[in-house]
């Protein structure tokens, strides 16, 4: 469709539809691919947009926001089975981050039989937690020391409690634990049940245990992930992760989830969670599961209850990730109390409001139990919509190494570059991306200021740095102001070279 993939939409009439559609901010022609992130703080509109997540002002009165956005926070982890950027922002102006992972397990090669987790997960540098920053703030640059809380695999939803200030995630729990160890997890029926889908309570310096865990509704509790020599009984050091608040169903996608704290909704709905289940594919070839919006009743910081379907018969007559008609996503509480869902499917957004007295009773139907069995085979077997990428938690697999390089030299260059090791900030001036920014140029473009691009020239610039810039206004200090080892320069010039020299075989 054409314009931007931001939309703003809004109801003049009163008649409970949007009457004015229009689309702004990015467009594929501009180099955006979209995102999911969106909120609204303080009189800006908060969005993703590939690495970043930049801020519009709103306009008193006006559908559409200011055009002139603002960069809040740059260079965002791209890549992998997991690349979205869902924040939320809460009060007091900290805005947290979902950077989920690259791969499904942190495996050598991912989703992949029997291969074995990389132990330590390295993804966990960059990937697999949530990141806090100040969405007050602009031009903050992603770094590992932004890290919120660790081993979170994906956190698509979140519920910001503004009164208590709780933050609560959902988490995806990963996939083919049956599938890819099938001598320790071995009754099929696991792959269909196992692990379960969470809501976690946020906690500075929190680790949830992604890789090396996942939950196990049956016991319950978390379990020693096979990757890293669990026998699917044994705790081990799960035993010191934090186990979620809530737990639901295996494979349902928790994608938006709210925290209502309306009145337009009966009581019985107040200060609780609404989750949207986008619905699973891994349950094949039993029945899928999910597709649906339920409620979680909170009880402090614990899960009250069962939870309840709330809203159910999206996916139609086929309850398929390739055949559901619609697929609950994200979720929004409007001023007025309304529920807001949107469907990734055919692109519609539902109010929902309530009509009855403020104390009526409600009728609920409890979710079904995350150990109940999944009944009779119903489909063929399914592959991860991401696709089976081995080299998804490798930014660098089909990178070429220069001569006298190693391809691990040109993973450590990755690392260099993007301010894992060493405390470079190349990203500041050339881009998460490389592919530069107004503050420095394009470094994977083949094109060549200061050397003729061959890898002991591209070493000689990074070493001595560039004291009067030609074309760009910021010098670069020498190692890019860091204090690199002549092997960390030589491993980043290795993966600059590499960008250059892409392996056309693959």
């Amino acid at each position: 469709m054409a314009g931007g993939f931001l939309v703003a939409l809004k109801d003049t009439s009163g008649a409970g539809k949007a009457d004015v559609n229009e689309r702004f901010g990015a467009t594929v022609q501009s180099g955006g691919a979209g995102g999911t992130g969106i909120g609204i703080y303080k009189g800006w509109l908060y969005a993703e947009l590939n690495d970043k997540i930049l801020k519009y002002p709103l306009k008193k009165g006006a559908v559409l926001p200011g055009e002139a956005s603002q960069v809040v926070v740059s260079g965002l982890p791209l890549g992998g089975d997991h690349p979205m950027h869902p924040f939320a922002i809460d009060a007091n102006g900290d805005l947290y981050i979902d950077v989920a992972s690259a791969t499904n397990s942190c495996q050598e090669k991912n989703r992949t039989l029997k291969s074995p987790g990389i132990n330590p997960c390295t993804e966990l540098e960059t990937r697999g937690g949530v990141w806090r920053y100040d969405a007050k703030k602009t031009n903050q640059v992603f770094s590992p020391a932004g890290r919120y809380a660790t081993g979170i695999r994906n956190a698509e939803g979140f519920g910001v409690d503004a009164i208590g200030h709780r933050i609560f995630v959902t988490q995806h729990g990963r996939d083919q634990l049956h599938t890819n160890w099938p001598e320790i997890i071995k009754d099929p029926e696991q792959e269909a049940t196992l692990p379960s889908e969470e809501v976690l309570l946020l906690k500075q310096g929190g680790d949830y245990g992604w890789p090396l865990c996942y939950h196990d509704p049956f016991l319950p509790g978390l379990v020693l992930a096979p990757e890293y020599g669990g026998d699917g009984k044994t705790a081990g050091a799960c035993a010191q992760k934090i186990p979620p608040t809530a737990y639901f169903p295996a494979h349902w996608a928790p994608n938006g989830m709210v925290l209502y704290d309306q009145k337009q909704f009966p009581a019985h709905y107040r200060q609780g969670l609404f989750i949207a289940f986008h619905g699973s594919w891994n349950r094949a070839p039993y029945a899928q599961g999910g597709y649906n919006v339920v409620y979680q009743a909170l009880s402090g910081d614990k899960a009250s209850g069962k939870c309840e379907i709330f809203a159910d018969g999206f996916a139609g007559a086929d309850k398929s990730p390739g055949k559901a008609a619609h697929r609950p996503s994200g979720l929004a509480v409007g001023p007025d109390g309304s529920l807001y869902v949107s469907d990734d499917v055919a692109g519609r957004i539902y109010r929902v409001v309530y009509r009855g007295g403020a104390d009526a009773d409600s009728q609920t139907v409890p979710c079904p139990s995350a150990t109940d069995s999944p009944g009779p085979n119903a489909a063929a077997q399914a592959r991860p919509p991401e696709g089976t990428h081995p080299d998804a938690g490798s930014e660098t697999a089909k990178l070429l190494a220069p001569p006298g390089a190693t391809p691990a030299m040109v993973a450590l260059g990755n690392r260099v570059y993007h301010g894992q090791v060493g405390g470079a900030t190349c990203t500041g001036c050339h881009g998460a991306d490389a592919k530069g920014t107004p503050l420095g140029p394009d470094l994977a473009a083949n094109k060549w200021l200061w050397s003729n691009g061959s890898y002991s020239g591209i070493a000689a610039t990074v070493a001595g740095g560039v004291a009067q810039p030609k074309r760009y206004r910021s010098p670069m200090p020498a190692m890019g102001g860091a204090q690199l080892s002549a092997d960390q320069v030589m491993a980043v010039s290795a993966y600059i070279w590499a960008l250059n020299h892409p392996d056309n075989s693959q």
